[in-house]
């Protein structure tokens, strides 16, 4: 699916993005691609918004509980400031950023990173999510992961907020997101 090797020993960047529902597995993708770049000796910076502590304060961890070494950030502009030449660079929870993450993205792909990005596309309202659209155009690799509805069985890919909180951002698990098909989440809405 991605090239591995190129011509004359040069590296040319680029960008994936890993999008979907929550428990749709996007983290879990995330950490098997550094896992199988950090088993081929390349380096890697991972980062992670510092609103994101659910699982660990550091670390990223899935919700299936595999973790992979992090740097939590506040602004998208730290990470440029912690690159070190990393051959790989990849951020997890990227709709918590602003909007400066999409330059530095382009940024870092322009001086040959690969750079692997995952996110919620939406919000529970299903309403696009930050930064996300803006890095989903200009990605070369897009993979969107579904969850399975937990109400009929299907493919899900709908965040339900299941307490009674109307802000955009809130930072939770199961106990407060459930995920659902197209039908089933506008179901709910009516």
């Amino acid at each position: 699916m991605f090239l591995e090797h190129f011509p004359e020993g040069r590296q040319h960047g680029w960008i994936e993005v890993v999008c979907g529902s929550m428990f749709s597995g996007k983290t879990e993708e995330l950490i098997r691609r550094l896992k199988r770049a950090e088993f081929a000796n390349q380096k890697i910076l991972l980062v992670k918004p510092i609103v994101d502590d659910r699982y660990h304060k550091k670390d990223v961890v899935s919700h299936q509980g595999n973790s992979f070494e992090a740097i939590c950030v506040e602004s998208s502009a730290s990470i440029l400031d912690l690159w070190e030449k990393q051959k790989i660079v990849a951020i997890d929870e990227a709709q918590f950023f602003d909007d400066g993450i999409v330059d530095v993205c382009t940024n870092l792909a322009e001086k040959g990173v690969r750079v692997i990005i995952a996110g919620l596309d939406m919000d529970f309202k299903g309403v696009p999510f930050g930064p996300m659209p803006k890095l989903l155009s200009i990605a070369e690799y897009v993979t969107k992961v579904h969850a399975i509805c937990v109400s009929c069985g299907n493919l899900a890919q709908f965040s339900h907020r299941t307490v009674d909180d109307k802000e955009q951002v809130l930072v939770g698990a199961v106990e407060e997101y459930k995920p659902l098909c197209r039908s089933c989440y506008n179901k709910i809405l009516h």
